[in-house]
């Protein structure tokens, strides 16, 4: 709600020097009437009117001048606000000097005024009052200066947001806590009390005149006190709310988190500071997010938290490979997006199959992807869920009857982590586990069942898992030199009785074997005649 009031209050023509000149007149009133209480007018005699008509005219020449300067400020440092734009970086600047430039012209006005003023009433009051009416004035003037800094600050205080978008975290030494905090006390504590041992040391006022003057700037004093401390306080305490409430958010994740920068201080530069620190982490984030899909997550949490250095050892792992049969064909015989939707499709079967059973999709190599199950989290059992795995992925993509594909699945050990240089590195599974992989595959997609799996994997494989499992054949593999006993899984058989209840249930998919069922119907589905 301040904030509109101040933004109206800058966007009227006569909004600036409305306000500098209320903390004049503010000042100027306090000093009158502190001169009243004191008796000081009463000593002027019977030309008490003509003296004050005297000295009151370089106050108007002052206002108007304050004025008209008031005006000019408010089209050269506010231009950019009336045309709704951004202020550019030399109006960003220039409108962080807006408060001490106001407050260094209006010493400059104030100055010369104490000593007119001063030298006027020496012609009508004694000369041991004299020292009292300047100081009095004087006085006066720097509490009028102090507190047109502190308006002129808060005032600006909107705009800081826009100064930010343009300069970034950025500080200026007038708006600085220390500094605001200082003002507060000399404009609140130190020149009331000031005041206040002027006029006690006043040698010509009565004992009561000084009882009343005293009375009177000790209120001034506590009022003007309770109002400072307060501006300052809150213009301290609601920012660091406010940045604890977005650290808070950060902590659990909520990155998109945004502090406004409202001011030119310690403060504003903070949170700045807060606001890049989410950008980065949202960013950090997001290049995060689109690492792991490109190499998986597994690979990025390794990468982030080892560095950019080349590691890897030697692991027994399990390497299951899938292929797409027929490939050439299909991308010949289909519209380049056609095919790749169609492999796009597969691969997320892959991939889901492949995580869920806690493995690796280390790469997709056109129409085939490599899934790695032991590395580079290791597994006190890779075989089982590899074997699983292999059996999801051919039954879920039969079922979709778009591809027929081959997956071949060994074990043993291999080199795992980054190859490359320091400027390019992937993490690969190196070792002749991934060939004989490869070789199965393409030996899988003649076999009925679509899967051959290594002697290896059988025997690592749990009880209940590798008893799903048959020797299918012994296959002398191209580029080694011993034969491989080839495993497949066994085709699922129904009873009489069972197939009657499939068929009653079908299309509930009720029943214990209808998934087994649908799974061989499946396979024979895609199968090539």
């Amino acid at each position: 709600m301040m904030n509109r009031l101040i933004l109206w209050a800058l966007r009227m023509r006569w909004g600036l020097s409305t306000v500098v000149l209320a903390c004049h007149v503010g000042g100027l009133a306090v000093i009158i009437i502190e001169l009243w209480l004191s008796g000081f007018l009463g000593r002027l005699g019977p030309d008490w009117m003509s003296a004050l008509a005297q000295t009151s005219i370089y106050p108007i020449l002052g206002a108007l001048v304050g004025v008209a300067i008031a005006v000019r400020d408010r089209n050269h440092y506010f231009g950019w606000l009336d045309t709704g734009r951004k202020p550019t970086e030399a109006e960003a600047r220039r409108l962080l000097n807006l408060p001490m430039a106001t407050t260094l012209r209006a010493l400059a006005i104030w100055l010369p005024g104490v000593i007119i003023v001063t030298l006027l009433f020496a012609q009508v009051v004694p000369s041991r009052a004299i020292v009292v009416v300047g100081a009095m004035f004087a006085m006066g003037a720097f509490e009028s200066a102090g507190f047109t800094l502190l308006i002129v600050d808060r005032l600006i205080r909107p705009a800081i947001p826009l100064v930010a978008t343009v300069l970034g975290g950025t500080m200026h030494w007038s708006s600085t806590v220390l500094n605001r905090v200082v003002l507060s006390w000399t404009v609140s504590g130190a020149m009331p009390l000031l005041m206040l041992i002027t006029v006690l040391a006043d040698p010509v006022a009565a004992p009561g005149d000084r009882i009343h003057t005293a009375l009177y700037m000790s209120l001034v004093g506590l009022l003007v006190g309770a109002i400072a401390t307060a501006t300052l306080a809150r213009a301290v305490a609601a920012p660091l709310r406010m940045l604890r409430r977005a650290l808070d958010r950060i902590a659990h994740g909520d990155l998109e988190v945004r502090v406004p920068v409202g001011s030119a201080s310690e403060i504003g530069r903070l949170e700045h500071s807060v606001n890049e620190l989410a950008e980065n982490l949202s960013e950090r984030e997001r290049l995060r997010d689109m690492f792991g899909r490109h190499v998986g997550t597994e690979v990025a949490e390794r990468a982030l938290a080892g560095g950019m250095d080349l590691t890897g050892d030697v692991r027994v792992v399990t390497a299951l490979f899938v292929d797409v049969v027929g490939s050439v064909e299909l991308s010949t015989g289909l519209a380049p997006r056609e095919f790749v939707a169609k492999l796009n499709r597969l691969l997320s079967i892959v991939v889901s199959a492949t995580e869920d059973n806690g493995g690796l999709v280390n790469k997709f190599e056109g129409d085939a992807a490599l899934c790695i199950f032991g590395a580079p989290i290791a597994l006190r059992d890779n075989a089982t869920p590899a074997l699983r795995a292999a059996r999801r992925i051919r039954d879920e993509v039969a079922a979709g009857g778009e591809l027929d594909i081959g997956i071949g699945v060994a074990r043993g050990s291999v080199f795992a982590g980054d190859v490359g240089t320091d400027t390019r590195l992937e993490f690969t599974v190196i070792g002749d586990a991934v060939n004989e992989a490869s070789r199965l595959t393409t030996e899988a997609k003649h076999v009925p069942r679509r899967i051959l799996v290594s002697q290896n994997v059988i025997e690592a494989a749990s009880g209940n898992e590798s008893a799903s499992w048959e020797l299918h054949e012994t296959i002398h593999l191209r580029g080694r030199k011993q034969p491989t006993d080839c495993w497949t899984d066994i085709a699922a058989t129904v009873p009489s009785v069972g197939r009657e209840k499939a068929s009653a249930a079908d299309g509930n998919g009720a029943g214990p074997d209808s998934g087994d069922a649908v799974s061989d119907a499946a396979v024979q589905a895609v199968r090539p005649e």
